[in-house]
């Protein structure tokens, strides 16, 4: 089975194919996505909120993205693995930048890697990509600065905000980038960003006219019950029935229903029964 690469992603944009992207944070789900021929798979720095269980995506640190990554590495066969470049892991310098993406590459399995920014980052992208390393960039709403947004709102609204995010998408093509993300974007200014670049413009909450969508797993498949984002679609809900699983099984241990003898293992009775007269009141116990 041949891996795909970036090269194949930007074939899609070329020749109008839309490209579908999902977080993974695992083996098994990995294994599955790739399965059913999901092209690109991200580990996103996103597992921070919704497996580590944190507020932001803030804490997670490139230890767990190795971890991560080489999970879902582990899982797929064809799909592109992109891993996500955690918060303060390449923005101190490229020396620094360059060491963790050749992490995640090295150690995590990965094929490509993704940061957060714009035209602050380019220089980055270009040093990462003449290393060797794909680069995806990430702009719009970047998780990593929704402190500075004051939470997790969306971007180009303003003239000002608008004209900058296009700034941003050129200078991560100039640089290297491979794909672009765009978060929480406008529709039109996501259609906008899509015609400027060649690259292929990969969506979240930006709308139907960007080259690509990504969705966060544990969002389509509803395995949250309390929130569901605006730009998510849920495929499944599989939290209520995990819930509903959950509740059936403790049930049927307490009431006894469950193992029953089609679900355990036998040994030799004649055994058994040598060994059971040994352990019986009177019995010569060894």
């Amino acid at each position: 089975m041949t891996r795909i690469t970036v090269r194949d992603i930007q074939q899609m944009k070329a020749k109008g194919e839309k490209i579908p992207m999902v977080t993974a944070y695992d083996y098994t789900v990995a294994r599955l996505a790739d399965e059913a021929g999901i092209p690109m798979l991200l580990v996103g720095d996103s597992l921070g909120m919704v497996v580590l269980g944190y507020e932001s995506t803030i804490p997670v640190i490139m230890e767990d993205m190795v971890r991560h990554t080489r999970a879902v590495a582990r899982g797929c066969k064809r799909a592109l693995v992109v891993g996500d470049m955690p918060f303060m892991s390449y923005q101190e310098d490229a020396s620094q930048a360059l060491r963790n993406a050749a992490r995640l590459v090295q150690e995590g399995g990965a094929q490509a890697v993704k940061l957060e920014g714009g035209v602050s980052v380019a220089d980055t992208v270009r040093r990462i990509v003449q290393a060797g390393v794909p680069v995806m960039g990430h702009i719009g709403l970047t998780p990593q600065s929704v402190n500075a947004f004051g939470g997790f709102r969306v971007q180009g609204r303003t003239r000002r905000e608008a004209e900058q995010l296009v700034r941003d998408a050129q200078a991560l093509e100039v640089a290297g980038a491979f794909a672009i993300v765009l978060e929480l974007v406008p529709i039109s200014l996501a259609q906008l960003v899509s015609e400027v670049v060649t690259v292929p413009t990969i969506g979240i909450g930006s709308g139907p006219r960007c080259d690509g969508q990504v969705q966060v797993l544990h969002d389509m498949l509803g395995l949250y019950t309390d929130f569901v984002p605006r730009h998510t679609k849920q495929y499944a809900r599989l939290g209520e029935q995990i819930a509903a699983a959950f509740t059936q099984y403790a049930a049927e241990v307490k009431g006894g229903a469950f193992p029953t003898e089609k679900h355990a293992f036998t040994a030799d009775e004649a055994m058994m029964d040598e060994i059971r007269d040994l352990y019986r009141p009177g019995g010569s116990h060894p």
